[in-house]
C-alpha cells in the first residue's frame, strides 16, 4: 500500500450480551480495562506512520462506517457473530479487515470467510509482520504464530488508547499466558498449548511501577502454572506493597511455601475454578485435582489470610443431576465463598469437549452468539436443556438473595465495603439474567449513517 498519508488503523473489540454499551448487564462497576487493544497498539512498528483509533463496544457505539485503511478485531466465540457482521459490512465498503483472538485461533476456517486476513495464535510477532506486508501490498490471508514465541522484551501495553474513566480500573496486568492443565472444556490448551508463556518478572514489576498502579489485577489464567516462576513473581511483587488479585488453581493450597509467598506478596483476592461439588463431574472435566471435600477448608484458610475468593462453578457435566443447583448454591453459602459465580458448560469449538459432544451427536447448534457460558448449546445427560438453564438461574438467585449474601459475608475475606459493593453488583446480574443476558434481545445493528 503506497501512500503519502499515514496508515489509518482502527482496532475494535466487538460487543456481546454481557459487555455492551447500551443495555449490557455489566456496567463500569464490574468492567476493567482490557489489555488486548492496548497491547496491539504498542506492537505497531514505530517506523510505520499511522493514526490509531481503538473502539471497545463494551463502552461505546461503533459507527456503521469508519474512515480506515485497515480494521482489526479481536474475537472470542461469544462475539463472533457480531464480529462477522461488522467485518462483512466494512469489507463490502472496501476496507481491509483482519480478525484475530481465541475464536479465529480455534477455528480459523470459520473466521477466514469474513476477513481479508486472520491471525492465528498470539500476535506479538505476526501483527507487526502483517502491518508491514499490508503497506507493501502483499497481505497474506493467514498469519500463524511461529514456534518459540517469547514475551520478553516487549513494549508495555499502551493503556492510553482507551479512556480510563469508562472502566472500573486500568490497573490490569499479565505475567503469564495459557496453563499447564488440560481441562476438557478449556479453550487455552487447544488454542495456545499447555506450555505457559512468561514475561520476565522484572518487566512485570517495571510495568506496574511505570503505571503507578495502586493495585494490580492479573488476568493470567493460572499464576501458579510454573511454581518456580510464581515464587519469583511473588518475591518481585512484595516490595511494591500493593494489593493484587489474580487467578490460580486449588493446588495452591497444597503448597505451604507457595501459599505463604502469595500471601506475603499482597494477594487480596483469587479466582479459582472449583467447577463442581460432584467428583464424577470433575473427573469428566479432567479436573481431578479439585477435591470438593477440601473446598470448605480452602475458603477458611484464604479468609484467615485476608484473601477473598471468587469461586466458579460449571453446571451441565455428565455427572450432574437436577439437584446439583440447589446443593451447589447451599454449599457456596455455607462455605462463605465471597463471590460465587456460575456458568453453563459450553463446548467451545476446537476444544476436546466440543469434539466429544459432536461425536456423540449432542451439539444443538453453532450459533456462536449463544456460546457464552450462559446458554445451553448441547444436550445434557442427566437433565433436560431447560432444566439446566432454569437450575443455573436458580443458583445465581439463591446465592445473591439477601439471606444468601448475609450468610456468606459473615465470614468474608475482604473488607466489608468492598465485599458488599461487589456482591450488590453481582446481585443485579443474578436477578436479571433473562432480562439482559439474552442474544435474542440484543440488537447487533450499529448506528447507521455515521462516519468516524
Amino acid at each position: 500500500m503506497a501512500s503519502a498519508r499515514p496508515l489509518r488503523i482502527v482496532l475494535v473489540s466487538p460487543k456481546g450480551p454481557l459487555y455492551r454499551h447500551r443495555g449490557g448487564i455489566f456496567g463500569q462497576g464490574l468492567r476493567y480495562k482490557p489489555l488486548t487493544l492496548p497491547t496491539l497498539a504498542s506492537l505497531i512498528p514505530k517506523e510505520i506512520p499511522h493514526t490509531l483509533r481503538c473502539l471497545d463496544e463494551g463502552i461505546c457505539d461503533v459507527p456503521d462506517r469508519l474512515e480506515a485503511d485497515l480494521i482489526g478485531m479481536t474475537v472470542i466465540t461469544g462475539n463472533a457473530t457480531r464480529a462477522y457482521e461488522l467485518a462483512d459490512r466494512w469489507r463490502a465498503a472496501g476496507t481491509t479487515v483482519v480478525l484475530g483472538g481465541p475464536h479465529p485461533t480455534l477455528v480459523p476456517d470459520d473466521a477466514q470467510a469474513h476477513a481479508d486476513s486472520i491471525v492465528v495464535g498470539y500476535a506479538e510477532d505476526t501483527w507487526p509482520e502483517l502491518l508491514r506486508d499490508f503497506i507493501a501490498g502483499r497481505l497474506r490471508p493467514r498469519y500463524l504464530q511461529a514456534p518459540g514465541l517469547s514475551l520478553a522484551g516487549r513494549p508495555f501495553p499502551d493503556r492510553s488508547v482507551l479512556p480510563r474513566w469508562r472502566y472500573a480500573t486500568d490497573d490490569v496486568f499479565e505475567a503469564t499466558r495459557s496453563c499447564i492443565h488440560a481441562c476438557e472444556f478449556c479453550v487455552a490448551p487447544s488454542a495456545w498449548g499447555r506450555g505457559p508463556y512468561q514475561k520476565p518478572v522484572a518487566e512485570v514489576v517495571a510495568d506496574i511501577r511505570q503505571h503507578r498502579a495502586r493495585r494490580a489485577i492479573f488476568v493470567d489464567l493460572n499464576l501458579i502454572s510454573d511454581r518456580a516462576y510464581a515464587l519469583q513473581l511473588f518475591a518481585g511483587l512484595a516490595p511494591l506493597r500493593i494489593p493484587w488479585f489474580g487467578l490460580a488453581t486449588t493446588m495452591l493450597m497444597d503448597d505451604r511455601e507457595l501459599l505463604d509467598a502469595c500471601t506475603d506478596s499482597g494477594c487480596r483476592g483469587l479466582l479459582m475454578g472449583l467447577e463442581s461439588i460432584c467428583e464424577a463431574s470433575l473427573g469428566g472435566m479432567r479436573k481431578g485435582f479439585n477435591d470438593p471435600a477440601r473446598f470448605a477448608a480452602l475458603v477458611e484458610e484464604l479468609h484467615r489470610r485476608r484473601i477473598g475468593l471468587q469461586g466458579c462453578f460449571v453446571f451441565g457435566a455428565d455427572g450432574d443431576t437436577p439437584d446439583i443447583f440447589e446443593r451447589t448454591a447451599e454449599f457456596a453459602i455455607n462455605c462463605g465463598i465471597d463471590l460465587p459465580r456460575f456458568a453453563i458448560m459450553t463446548p467451545f469449538p476446537g476444544t476436546p469437549l466440543h469434539r466429544r459432544l459432536q461425536a456423540e451427536g449432542r451439539i444443538l447448534h453453532s450459533d456462536w452468539s449463544k456460546y457464552d457460558a450462559q446458554h445451553v448449546v448441547f444436550r445434557p445427560v442427566g437433565m433436560s436443556a431447560q432444566q439446566l438453564e432454569d437450575g443455573h438461574s436458580r443458583a445465581w438467585r439463591r446465592c445473591y438473595s439477601w439471606s444468601g449474601m448475609a450468610r456468606r459475608l459473615r465470614r468474608t475475606g475482604t473488607p466489608w465495603p468492598v465485599a458488599l459493593a461487589t456482591n450488590l453488583a453481582y446481585r443485579r446480574y443474578a436477578f436479571n439474567l433473562h432480562r439482559y443476558y439474552t442474544c435474542d434481545a440484543l440488537s447487533f445493528a450499529a448506528p447507521r449513517g455515521a462516519v468516524a
